[in-house]
């Protein structure tokens, strides 16, 4: 999986990152498209249905005779899930007639409807064809979604939608401000993965200070196997361990202000004792041998062989290894270790975030239609019956009792009761692409972590990027509000 540079899209997504998760079932699309959609409108368009009477049944007031129509992206998780969730939308309102169809092809399908002023109420806007969002946004093209977190939840109604979710979702659907465009149905880990089994084998529990890291990697090397490994032909992998490591150390305002491209946001202390903390691992020796050379599915590889004990990743990991990863591996993930008891944030601090981008259009006709299938998939049945499906979470908070989930899903859960709301969400690869994947990851992580340079460099280094990107007037930037 090559690197792609897109200097002008908006808003963009890891989306080539994800692409192949998402073909393979994993974590699908996280993030904002890469394609800067000519997202024009005008044409006929079509005529909105009345909406119906609100009822505590009908909170939303859905047309019960109007039909809803839903496209979904047809990809690593499959369609079934959303069938299912169809069925009881049908249940519900027996009179609607619902047309559901699944397609790769978002874009080509999807954009000439938008134009045309006649798209569907529902879409699963993910995928390599995926639309841009910052170009919908920026077009009024799709409705604001707080209607729906404010309905009642589906299996409560004293329990809004919003106060079933898991923290960030909604924050991560809004653009510069109030508004809700954008839901993210699906929730990954990110962390450091590693097999139980190999730890135990150590005799060492999992590091929480990094000292203790050091002094179990020593432990590692002296059995002949490596403390780390990554995936170093595409090292903006390395940011899913390293910058929760450093919201941990100095607050969640580091993170935000590396986001919001603020001058001398990477000369912060915290991001120096993190980089330090890494370039420590390549100085005694702790990194496998070759990694620098490594593609993802080759580090993943040898680690999944115990060649190497960590490995920074998110949780699509587990299926992306599976055909690799040896029965009794006891998959675990962790929060990154930090660096003493100084740090801001206790241990558990962990990057979780939303993927699989869902919207309303802003024209569609039966728009309370597409959020009612939303607020049904939300329920605790919808979520169930997803996770135990395709291995991935959703963003309804819970869901995963009386299932059985696979190592990596079940360590993912545990890590995230020990986050609490210790959960941090960094914008940088959804916002600025390039930025992060070329020049923070390739030009400078990966520099760095292959001994070519110092930490105080690579720092210069990704600052300068940094302040290139702010002034960038060819790019819309976000910033946290």
């Amino acid at each position: 999986m090559g690197s792609t540079s897109n200097n002008s899209a908006e808003g963009v997504g890891r989306r080539d990152l994800i692409k192949r998760s998402a073909a393979l079932g994993l974590v699908a699309a996280p993030g904002m498209g890469l394609l800067s959609a000519c997202a024009s409108s005008g044409g006929g368009g079509q005529k909105k249905d009345k909406a119906g009477k609100k009822t505590a049944k009908n909170p939303l007031g859905v047309n019960e005779s109007a039909q809803m129509e839903f496209v979904l992206f047809d990809g690593g998780f499959g369609k079934e899930y959303a069938q299912d969730a169809v069925k009881i939308y049908q249940k519900d309102f027996p009179k609607a007639q619902v047309k559901f169809s699944a397609t790769q092809k978002i874009q080509s399908t999807l954009q000439p409807r938008f134009n045309q002023g006649n798209p569907p109420d529902l879409i699963d806007n993910s995928g390599a064809e995926q639309m841009d969002m910052g170009v919908l946004v920026g077009k009024d093209q799709l409705s604001d979604l707080t209607p729906l977190l404010d309905a009642p939840s589906y299996d409560d109604p004293n329990k809004k939608v919003r106060d079933t979710l898991r923290p960030g979702i909604v924050e991560m659907g809004q653009f510069d401000g109030n508004p809700v465009w954008i839901f993210y149905y699906a929730y990954t880990v990110y962390g450091v993965w590693y097999s139980q089994k190999a730890l135990n084998s150590l005799d060492a529990e999992y590091p929480k200070t990094w000292d203790e890291m050091l002094a179990v990697c020593e432990k590692a090397k002296k059995k002949g196997m490596a403390g780390w490994t990554y995936a170093g032909k595409y090292p903006y992998y390395i940011p899913f361990s390293l910058y929760p490591m450093i919201g941990k150390v100095g607050g969640r305002e580091v993170l935000d202000a590396i986001d919001n491209l603020e001058p001398n946001a990477w000369k912060h202390p915290a991001v120096k004792a993190c980089f330090e903390a890494y370039y420590e691992l390549y100085k005694k020796g702790y990194i496998l041998k070759g990694t620098p050379g490594l593609d993802h599915i080759q580090s993943q590889t040898a680690w999944a062989k115990g060649e190497a004990l960590f490995i920074p990743n998110g949780s699509w990991v587990e299926n992306e290894s599976a055909n690799v990863i040896p029965k009794d591996f006891d998959l675990a993930v962790s929060a990154p270790s930090g660096i003493d008891s100084s740090d801001k944030l206790p241990f558990g601090t962990i990057w979780a975030s939303g993927g699989e981008p869902f919207v309303v259009p802003a024209k569609a006709a039966n728009p309370e239609g597409g959020m009612e299938q939303l607020r049904i998939m939300l329920s605790e049945a919808s979520s169930k019956n997803f996770t135990s499906k395709v291995k991935s979470l959703t963003a309804y908070n819970g869901g995963t009792t009386g299932i059985t989930l696979t190592p990596g899903l079940k360590s993912g859960v545990a890590a995230l009761q020990l986050a609490g709301s210790n959960v941090v969400n960094p914008r940088l690869q959804d916002w600025y692409v390039q930025l992060q994947k070329e020049k923070i990851g390739v030009s400078g992580l990966g520099e760095m972590m292959a001994g070519r340079l110092t930490p105080a460099e690579a720092i210069k280094k990704i600052q300068g990027f940094a302040d290139e990107a702010a002034k960038d007037t060819t790019i819309k930037h976000y910033k946290h509000q």
